[in-house]
């Protein structure tokens, strides 16, 4: 049963991904025709909004810088917790990498939000931050028993 519950967890965490990252229109989230932007060159980005970050507003920084870390964080901790073979930290780092390109090339092909490289680095670094938590949590259970 409480397998079961861990499943309906994440299905719900994924099916809410999905939305904000493909269906949310108050995130720009349109297949309309506008003119398709993408990045393909590491760090360009992240300098970009940290150096002007006066100019485009805390909001807009943090929800591109800080957002695409937290969306992945649940993700690398439900990896290790569903799956044991995602217990080993380089395993679920590279399902959190692949799962990040995958959505990344799903909105180029789509040309729906925008393809980035550092997004793929921001999730991935998520998805390690998740891991890490997972690993807290059984080490604070294995001392509480």
């Amino acid at each position: 049963m409480l397998y079961a519950l861990k499943i309906l967890l994440f299905a719900a965490y994924l099916a809410f991904l999905c939305y904000f990252l493909f269906f949310a229109e108050s995130m720009g989230r349109c297949f309309s025709e506008r003119t398709y932007h993408y990045n393909l060159m590491p760090f360009k980005e992240i300098c970009r909004f940290w150096v002007h970050r006066q100019t485009l507003g805390f909001w807009s920084v943090a929800l591109n810088l800080v957002g695409n870390v937290v969306a992945l964080i649940p993700f690398g901790m439900f990896l290790p917790w569903l799956y044991e073979k995602c217990r080993r930290f380089s395993i679920t780092v590279l399902f959190c990498f692949e799962f990040s390109l995958f959505v990344e090339i799903t909105q180029l092909v789509f040309k729906v939000g925008s393809f980035d490289v550092d997004d793929i680095l921001l999730n991935t670094l998520g998805g390690i931050l998740g891991f890490c938590g997972y690993r807290v949590y059984v080490f604070v259970r294995k001392r509480m028993q």
